[in-house]
């Protein structure tokens, strides 16, 4: 049974929770800006992501308070400036960070505050951080103002203009491994995400290649009580069934359909779906 949740009727706090809680995770969009005055300002921001390449574009947005809708040191920051730097973050300062989300004063300098290191950046005036392994030097491009209560966000659309990325992230084929990033990203209340180890997941799908698709599968396949959604959609991306006797089986012989759905599955876990296929339309 699913809750039904009418943003209009739900205190805005509630909302907010119900959608950084689900809408999860989140990268985050640690931003680095100067003050009208030349204080510096760093803090996160979860409601953030990549929007295009051409030209490279990333939106984030500092939100009203909720509590009294007041509008954060950012957003003022770009308003005066034009200019912010966007630093990706990594487990391995992630609790520093938190530090950062704190309110303090607009006199206050985060970096100080969170014992990260500011380093100069080439082509604007705010500090990207050192600790950082990726860093977006940008012009802001846009601000589009949603709302003046409190909860409205604020969409800083920011033009790349230099990015800076940490040599010992890129693998032997010169692509940014994952692992080496060990990004962090934003869930509801407390929680968050690391994009490390086991949580990382490769799925290979060429988008150029017609798989057959879930209509594709014969019946009794696709109701299956064994192969789960994932399965099956491992089983719809061919894009044609193999022939029958087309290669020798070199694992048991089913004796029932339910069977041959269970050593499927083993060998759609082991990436072996031709071979899961052959089982499944063995005699």
């Amino acid at each position: 049974m699913m809750k039904r949740i009418v943003p209009g009727d739900t205190p805005v706090s509630e909302l907010h929770q119900y959608i950084i809680g689900t809408v999860a995770p989140r990268p985050i969009a640690f931003a680095s800006t100067l003050s009208a005055d030349g204080v510096p300002n760093l803090a996160p921001f979860s409601f953030f992501n990549a929007f295009a390449t051409h030209p490279p574009i990333l939106v984030f947005s500092p939100n009203r308070r909720v509590s009294n809708s007041t509008t954060k040191d950012t957003l003022h920051n770009v308003e005066a400036t034009g200019e912010v730097v966007i630093n990706i973050v990594s487990y391995d300062f992630v609790r520093q960070m938190t530090l950062c989300s704190i309110d303090y004063p607009a006199d206050v300098n985060e970096f100080e505050k969170a014992g990260l290191t500011p380093l100069e950046s080439e082509m604007v005036k705010p500090f990207r951080v050192k600790e950082s392994k990726a860093h977006f030097e940008c012009r802001v491009r846009d601000i589009i103002k949603l709302g003046e209560e409190g909860g409205a966000g604020n969409l800083i659309i920011c033009d790349v203009l230099l990015l800076h990325i940490d040599e010992s992230l890129f693998d032997e084929q010169g692509k940014i491994d994952p692992q080496r990033l060990d990004a962090v990203a934003r869930m509801g209340r407390t929680y968050y995400a690391r994009a490390h180890g086991d949580s990382i997941l490769s799925i290979y799908q060429p988008q150029n290649r017609i798989g057959i698709g879930f209509d594709g599968l014969p019946e009794e396949v696709r109701r299956s009580p064994v192969l789960t959604g994932n399965d099956l959609a491992e089983l719809a991306s061919v894009e044609r069934l193999p022939e029958s006797g087309a290669a020798k089986m070199t694992y048991p012989q089913a004796q029932d359909s339910m069977e041959k759905q269970h050593i499927a599955k083993t060998l759609i876990s082991e990436g072996k779906v031709e071979e899961a296929w052959k089982v499944l339309l063995s005699s």
